[in-house]
């Protein structure tokens, strides 16, 4: 079938539209996106700002005209962080049902890294053993480590690098004397955090997913992109330590001209590094790979396994609908 899965962050709205069957690999058709930015338009009381609604309602609207004239069969529409956490979610989320005819499915975090790993094992294969998965995205740190498609532990925690960077890193570049507290600050959040991870066991692979990762891999040497989906690339502990040092001098317009970074990220890359440091210090990680499914991937094949979703994240038509059920907000 095609089908369209529109996710929802906090720095883009993003349309990827995918011919795929049960047992097969999912293959991409064609990809939009749309840069909006909800993270960085919270109002003080926690609301998503008028204008930023109003925004994401028509860039679904149009998103879903273009998964309509693409021929999808369903689109899959869900959000993470940046709408979970607004105090109006559901005023928004009645706006967008009222005005497109799509549900959305507002994940938790703990289930974004349950997808993100089962994307990863499936990635990987049975062959892997034990995986220790981790996903930076703008508004959370997804981690996840199990020998299973469901892991044994899937935890999810505020340290996203869009929301540290707005939190801590104001400057442009940024001050260094913040940035020596923050990585002080991530050691203590990160520590109980890692002791919980880790319980079930060590991993015999550790890797890392979302742009974030696959950024500062490129930028510490892997291959770029267009060398293929399948080749290896992997991250290096010792390489985060020197990229850090460099592009923390450097002012946002600098970091978008690097290659392997584009302009909508370029603002939180330093902190996304940070963050990268701190977790594969608290783990005790020198090497992650780089994985290049993760969370839109894990929603396609969880899609693909059942005849619909069980409730927390689900199968939408493109369609009018009724009524939309209760969200999953852990």
């Amino acid at each position: 079938m095609r089908l369209g899965v529109l996710d929802i962050g906090s720095n883009t709205v993003h349309l990827l539209v995918v011919d795929a069957h049960r047992g097969g690999h999912p293959a991409p058709m064609s990809s939009t996106k749309s840069v909006l930015r909800l993270a960085e338009r919270i109002e003080p009381d926690g609301r998503l700002a008028d204008d930023a609604a109003s925004a994401l309602v028509e860039s679904i609207d149009e998103f879903t005209r273009i998964a309509r004239t693409s021929g999808c069969e369903q689109v899959m529409a869900f959000a993470t962080s940046a709408v979970r956490d607004a105090t109006n979610t559901d005023e928004v989320l009645d706006a967008v049902l009222s005005k497109t005819g799509v549900q959305i499915g507002v994940l938790s975090g703990r289930d974004e890294a349950r997808l993100t790993s089962l994307a990863v094992r499936r990635w990987y294969g049975w062959s892997a053993g034990r995986i220790m998965a981790l996903d930076i995205g703008g508004g959370s740190l997804e981690m996840s480590n199990g020998v299973d498609e469901e892991p044994d532990v899937a935890l999810s925690v505020p340290l996203g690098a869009g929301r540290l960077t707005r939190d801590w890193l104001p400057g442009d570049p940024p001050d260094r004397r913040r940035i020596n507290v923050l990585r002080d600050w991530l050691d203590a959040e990160l520590k109980p955090v890692a002791a919980e991870l880790c319980a079930p066991g060590k991993p015999d692979l550790a890797v890392g997913s979302s742009k974030t990762f696959r950024s500062l891999a490129r930028l510490t040497g892997a291959a770029p992109s267009g060398a293929g989906l399948r080749v290896k690339r992997q991250l290096t502990a010792s390489g985060l330590r020197q990229l850090i040092a460099f592009i923390s001098r450097m002012t946002r317009a600098d970091r978008a001209d690097l290659e392997g970074v584009n302009s909508e990220r370029a603002g939180q890359l330093v902190a996304g590094a940070l963050v990268a440091e701190a977790a594969m210090r608290a783990l005790n990680l020198d090497t992650l790979d780089i994985c290049p499914w993760a969370l839109r991937e894990g929603v396609i094949l969880r899609r693909l396994d059942a005849d619909e979703f069980d409730g927390q994240l689900p199968s939408l038509d493109t369609g009018d609908s009724e009524q939309r059920p209760e969200d999953d907000k852990q």
